[in-house]
This record gives structure tokens, C-alpha cells and sequence, in this order.
């Protein structure tokens, strides 16, 4: 099936942003990866700016829309925090342009473009502050900087897009599960089934 043309150009400002930044392309190249002429491009995408800027909402309220799905409903901080790891680490596998571009090109908005992008990542980050925050409130966590345990998790599970692939030696859930318990170490928690095991002798 052929890609509507709005869509061909926003796969090759994905593509391209993520791998050249936004500064490093240009117009010629967005319209030669969408194979368009550059008249007929701004049809599609108006500014560059605007394209980066639809692109980041996109990837964020997607983001925002499956962690608020995850987290409504359960109370426990540490499984919260859990399901938050998992969610960041797989999607940062599955879409890592996207997430890249996220994490990397914010700076170069315009304060008026950043604004509704930073509103829908901090929306996104206060799920991850509220459960550290809760944690921290019951005991579950232990940690004595959570605001900085948390943008330290944060950056870790980003580093997913960098370097994960399919191919390695760890299926995608089995890396976020893990990534889930190296998180609730750094906070002071006991990972999942670590109390059951030690509870036996194990």
C-alpha cells in the first residue's frame, strides 16, 4: 500500500532529524528523502519547526496516553515504578528515532513550539516523580535524592534507543524487566521476587 504523502514526509524528517539532528537538515533534503520537489514539501509539512514539533507531540501524548493507562488504578509505588520502566525502555526500542529526536531536539525549538512539547513531557515525567515520591512517603524506596534518581533512571532508559537491537541476546521484555529491577535497586527497593528468594535461603 502506498504511504500518503503527508505521512512519506514525516517518516523522512524522522528518519533524517534523527540522524543528522534538526540543524543538519535541511529543506533539499527532507524533499529528495520524500521524493518531492521543495515547492511542493512545505504543502505538506509547513516550517521545518512545525514538522519537529508535530513529531515530538505525536511521540509524547503517546507516551503520556500508555504510562497514564498503565499506572490509573494502582496504588503500590513500587509496581507503579515498575510498569513506568518497562513502558519507557520498550518504547524507546521500538520507536528509537522518535525517542531520540524527543530527547535530543527540544533545545532547538522556539519557545513558543517548545511550550506545548515541554507541557506533555513534564505531564509525562510527574507519573515517574509521583511514584518515586510515594515510594519514598511509605518506605518502599529509600534513596535520599529522588528528584535526581529519577532523571538518573530517566537517562538510563533512554539510552535503550542508542543501542538496542533485536538481535541481541535479550528479548525486548526480558531487557525492560531487567531495566525495571536495576531501577528499584538504585531506589532502595527490593526488585520483584528478591524478597521471596531470600525469604527461602536462595
Amino acid at each position: 500500500m502506498a504511504l500518503d504523502t503527508r505521512e512519506r514526509v514525516r517518516r523522512a524528517a524522522v528518519k533524517l532529524f534523527a540522524a543528522k539532528g534538526f540543524h543538519g537538515t535541511g529543506i533539499r533534503d527532507l524533499a529528495q528523502e520524500s521524493k518531492l520537489s521543495t515547492a511542493s514539501l512545505y504543502h505538506y509539512m509547513g516550517s521545518k519547526e512545525e514538522l519537529l514539533a508535530d513529531i515530538m507531540r505525536d511521540c509524547l501524548r503517546t507516551l503520556l496516553d500508555s504510562a497514564t493507562a498503565e499506572v490509573t488504578g494502582v496504588p503500590d509505588p513500587v509496581e507503579r515504578l515498575r510498569k513506568l520502566v518497562k513502558l519507557h525502555v520498550r518504547a524507546h526500542a521500538r520507536k528509537p528515532r522518535e525517542t531520540r529526536i524527543v530527547d535530543h531536539e527540544i533545545h532547538v525549538l522556539t519557545p513558543a513550539a517548545r511550550r506545548s512539547v515541554v507541557a506533555l513531557r513534564d505531564a509525562y515525567e510527574s507519573l515517574w516523580a509521583d511514584a518515586v515520591a510515594d515510594g519514598v512517603a511509605c518506605g518502599a524506596f529509600t534513596t535520599a535524592h529522588p528528584g535526581v534518581t529519577r532523571i538518573a533512571l530517566l537517562e538510563m532508559c533512554n539510552g535503550v534507543a542508542r543501542w538496542y537491537s533485536p538481535r541481541g541476546s535479550l528479548p525486548l521484555d526480558e531487557l525492560a524487566a531487567h531495566y525495571a529491577d536495576v531501577a528499584l535497586r538504585a531506589l532502595g527497593a527490593c526488585p520483584q521476587g528478591s524478597a521471596e528468594r531470600q525469604s527461602k535461603g536462595e
